[in-house]
């Protein structure tokens, strides 16, 4: 296919050269009517790209087939046979694939490190999950995706799974044995769904880890905002083989998309997929290098440890690793990452991407240059200049995995939906929770709706507040208080 095309982009051009004038929304009108103090800061050309997508972009029937059009040559562009656009991000993409999958009351292998959207998705259709342990690091305190063995004996304890979800590359940048996890499946004929969000860069450098559709996934859901050139909330799903029908996950993803697509958003994917196909392999290899120089430089602060595969590919840890993930570990400054990322944002004007007790977290793109790496290498060793003025990293009671692995009382469904009440999270120990509890960033639950709560959860997630982890979803964000089902055994 010819991938100097882009269809969204040449529409968008056409349809301001033919001079249109939308009496549709959205009621700006291509700006006019917007407020100029916003125009100065957004700028005249977002409003001008801002249209329909349908008697807009394209006309009525959309006969010129443009999305169409782009959609094909992304699934060219990355050997898939099947690709869609979404423009409400993977936690879109991600529903539609379990729901194509799964129906209510059905089983689904999950692996238990899955993103809230994952969770979301099983509250929305009463799937019955069936949890897939992650390979604990006691050491770093940190999950990786679980190994094939795992798959195995979940598949060998409930043979009427419909299907496995798991997450490759993980927040830390881990990866999963995908081809023997997808061998694992197939042979039983279902399908595995890759939650891949953080890998959109995958397909186009043979030195990065292995990309899903590559190592045999039928489903591979991709933010395309976070590793490419994507505007937020930009991703693609793509598909492959017959194990869901590619009418099916269509109409899954129409039940839940919005019925008013950003044209922003195609376009920004429409022009990723060009730049990629002819510019990626050249800029990846000049991000992987720069990727190499920086942690090396990292390394070389007294105080810092950049983790790299000796840490996090070991045996009995990660199959893989995304080396543009730069994860820097605090241990021996004795700082937690929630405060240093505080303190860089503060003093240096870095944003840093995830941070936990003891871990900072640098996401490298192809979009990266010398001029930003040295501002983070700056910001790193004036952090440690003043590390003794920070305060001590606090003592979060992290459990051990055993504690952290809730048992499942009820569907997620249904506790979510069920009779609730708030009470004080020292009386919520040994109810069942009736929301999700999720430290963000990353964004994986804790604890799950329908899953019986301990004493050494909740600890961990009280004193992490204290220390100033953020739980953005829970009812009450101080974690003072927890939301329980009134219909548990542990209820009055």
């Amino acid at each position: 296919m010819d991938h100097s095309h882009v269809p969204v982009l040449d529409a968008l051009k056409a349809y301001h050269a033919q001079n249109f004038v939308p009496f549709t929304p959205p009621g700006h009108k291509q700006g006019r009517g917007a407020d100029p103090r916003v125009r100065a800061i957004l700028g005249d050309p977002v409003f001008e790209a801002d249209m329909l997508a349908v008697s807009g972009l394209d006309d009525r029937t959309s006969s010129q087939g443009i999305l169409k059009q782009a959609e094909k040559l992304m699934a060219d562009a990355v050997g898939a046979q099947h690709t869609f656009f979404s423009t409400c991000g993977s936690s879109l993409s991600v529903k539609a694939a379990m729901l194509a999958a799964a129906g209510p009351h059905e089983k689904l292998l999950v692996s238990r490190d899955a993103h809230k959207s994952v969770v979301s998705g099983l509250i929305l259709a009463g799937i019955r999950p069936v949890w897939v342990e992650p390979r604990w690091d006691p050491a770093l305190h940190l999950a990786h995706p679980p190994a094939p063995e795992e798959i195995m004996s979940a598949f060998a304890e409930h043979p009427d799974a419909r299907g496995a979800l798991i997450t490759s590359p993980t927040p830390y940048g881990t990866c999963a044995d995908i081809q023997a996890i997808a061998t694992l499946c197939h042979e039983r004929g279902v399908p595995l769904i890759v939650d891949e969000a953080w890998g959109a860069h995958l397909p186009f450098h043979p030195d990065l880890p292995t990309w899903a559709m590559d190592a045999g996934a039928d489903v591979c859901v991709t933010s395309v905002h976070k590793m490419g050139s994507g505007l937020e909330q930009g991703s693609v799903f793509h598909l492959q083989g017959d194990l869901i029908d590619v009418r099916t996950l269509a109409s899954r993803a129409d039940l839940l998309d919005t019925t008013s697509p950003s044209v922003l958003i195609y376009a920004a994917l429409d022009g990723w997929r060009r730049q990629m196909v002819e510019h990626g392999h050249e800029l990846l290899d000049d991000a992987l290098a720069r990727a190499r120089r920086a942690r090396q430089e990292i390394e070389n602060i007294e105080g810092l440890h950049v983790n790299d595969r000796e840490d996090f590919c070991a045996p009995g840890r990660a199959f893989d690793m995304d080396p543009l993930q730069v994860f820097i570990d605090l241990k021996d400054l004795k700082l937690s990452g929630y405060d240093a990322a505080d303190w860089l944002r503060r003093h240096h004007r870095i944003n840093l991407h995830t941070s936990d007790h003891r871990r900072i977290n640098a996401q490298l793109t192809h979009a990266d240059d010398d001029t930003t790496t040295a501002r983070l290498l700056e910001g790193l060793r004036d952090l440690v200049t003043h590390a003794d003025e920070l305060p001590p990293a606090p003592d979060i009671r992290v459990p051990d995995p055993r504690e952290l692995r809730l048992p499942q009382a009820t569907l997620p469904r249904d506790a979510f939906f069920g009779e609730v009440e708030q009470v004080p999270a020292d009386r919520a120990v040994g109810r069942v929770c009736a929301e999700m509890l999720t430290p963000y960033p990353p964004g994986i639950p804790a604890v799950l709706p329908g899953e019986v709560l301990d004493r050494a959860v909740v600890d961990y997630l009280r004193t992490g507040v204290d220390a100033k982890m953020l739980v953005p979803d829970a009812a009450d964000t101080t974690m003072a208080t927890i939301r329980v089902s009134t219909r548990d055994v542990g209820a009055d």
